[in-house]
């Protein structure tokens, strides 16, 4: 005869049995996951930064995370349509431009500063002692912008731009594509350009800081001559077509973190940031009309 002690027991492995098969069903479905990252330094710090936070997630999902620098920002956008990137980091602009473009993805954590905001700044530097004073004083000079689908490397810029009644490619001498947010600072400091727009949280925290701190730049050599509105901070990303018991797990794995591995964050930003928090797709719709305002303007150009 069943008791009510037996009927638990046979209800707890039966449980414990599909818990078991739900996650060998997405270790045989993805073996291995790739994390991809935007180029926003260079591939040496990005892979010194993240490799701990790789470890940490290889042990807590139970199947190896890979991770993979992406070439240009688009390029990340693209492994996640064709689903070749089970999870990314993103500008918030970049996943703005995988949301409007249809691809499959699903924000799940955001970055949060160490004052507790979500938020940054685009900025325009100049070098200290340059003549400088205004974008207006930059009329037929170079100026470096990061990657087309960068944030504040160059849709708020040509958002704020127009809005000054400025057409870049009209005003200023030259606009070039660094690549990435280093690539423009340096091109500021060996001469390409003379002013270079970037990210910078506040005076603790930018990209120009973190180059300083890796012997790349000085802060002190630059001046900020414009500072945007803020912007949402960057999101991470997984696919939305990924099992929900991957995507819990994935969740559960960075939201626990401070906890179960606070070294591999604290490499990440350097003790420059709080703990991830929740987002969701929502949180990006001011950043896609931003985009969708700045396709508009290069088909008027056209």
């Amino acid at each position: 005869m069943l008791n009510r002690r037996t009927l638990i027991a046979a209800a707890a492995a039966l449980a414990f049995s599909a818990g078991a098969a739900a996650a060998q069903d997405y270790k045989a479905k993805y073996p291995e996951l790739t994390f991809a990252f935007i180029p926003a330094e260079n591939a040496t710090g990005v892979t010194e930064r993240y490799a701990p936070l790789m470890a940490y997630l290889t042990k807590e999902l139970g199947v190896p995370v890979t991770l993979r620098i992406a070439n240009d920002y688009a390029a990340v956008i693209e492994g996640q349509r064709a689903g070749n990137i089970q999870l990314a980091y993103y500008g918030p602009a970049a996943f703005a431009r995988a949301l409007k473009t249809g691809a499959p993805v699903e924000a799940f954590a955001i970055e949060v500063n160490a004052d507790g905001t979500k938020g940054y700044h685009s900025v325009l530097y100049v070098k200290k002692d340059s003549p400088y004073k205004t974008v207006e004083d930059l009329k037929g000079k170079n100026i470096c912008l990061v990657d087309p689908n960068s944030t504040s490397g160059n849709n708020v810029p040509r958002y704020a731009l127009s809005k000054m009644g400025i057409k870049p490619d009209e005003y200023f001498g030259k606009v070039v594509y660094a690549g990435s947010h280093e690539n423009a600072v340096l091109g500021v400091q060996q001469g390409t350009c003379d002013a270079a727009f970037n990210w910078w949280n506040d005076d603790q925290e930018s990209a120009l800081r973190r180059m300083e701190r890796k012997g790349m730049a000085k802060y002190d050599d630059y001046r900020i001559i414009y500072k945007s509105d803020l912007i949402v901070n960057s999101p991470y990303a997984y696919l939305a077509t990924l099992p929900a018991d991957l995507k819990a797990k994935i969740r559960d794995a960075f939201f626990s973190i401070e906890k179960n591995d606070k070294a591999a964050f604290d490499k990440i930003y350097e003790g420059k940031s709080q703990m991830w928090q929740p987002v969701d797709n929502e949180a990006y719709t001011p950043v896609v009309e931003l985009i969708t305002f700045v396709d508009n303007l290069r088909k008027q150009k056209n």
